[in-house]
């Protein structure tokens, strides 16, 4: 640990994941957590629903179950180039992605890469995991 901090490249990744950890630990402690949440899933779920792209999915025939371990679950449903959006816990799921609201927020915003969440263990996925590398080009960031 003493030799990566005696370089720069480890002084500037330390810096960054501790930017990073100081952020979220302030987005989880926002006031209201949970009326907040539930309702920004919500707006999360409807500003999904708004950004799909129906070419990309024009051969695209897909259940993507959301569960959000501090929230409730939700599952977008994609299928001849249309997409629902519906709370709850589909049983056809194709492919299920569980992670937290914050990752799920900034996986949305931009902020975050899905597939390096995927990577860092933030975002969890079980199923047919390739065609969740589909999902930037389905839901492409506004």
């Amino acid at each position: 640990m003493k030799k990566a901090l005696n370089n720069p490249v480890g002084r500037t990744l330390l810096r960054g994941l501790l930017k990073l950890n100081a952020k979220r630990y302030a987005l989880k402690n926002k006031n209201d957590k949970e009326v907040s949440e539930m309702s920004d899933l919500n707006a999360v779920f409807t500003e999904m629903k708004n950004r799909f792209n129906a070419d990309a999915a024009a051969d695209t025939d897909a259940i993507f179950q959301y569960d959000i371990s501090d929230g409730d679950s939700w599952f977008v449903t994609v299928k001849e180039g249309s997409c629902d959006v519906a709370e709850g816990v589909s049983d056809d799921a194709t492919v299920t992605l569980t992670m937290d609201f914050i990752t799920l927020e900034e996986i949305m915003s931009g902020e975050t890469d899905g597939m390096q969440a995927f990577m860092a263990g933030r975002v969890q996925a079980d199923g047919d995991i390739m065609l969740a590398t589909k999902l930037a080009v389905l839901f492409p960031v506004a």
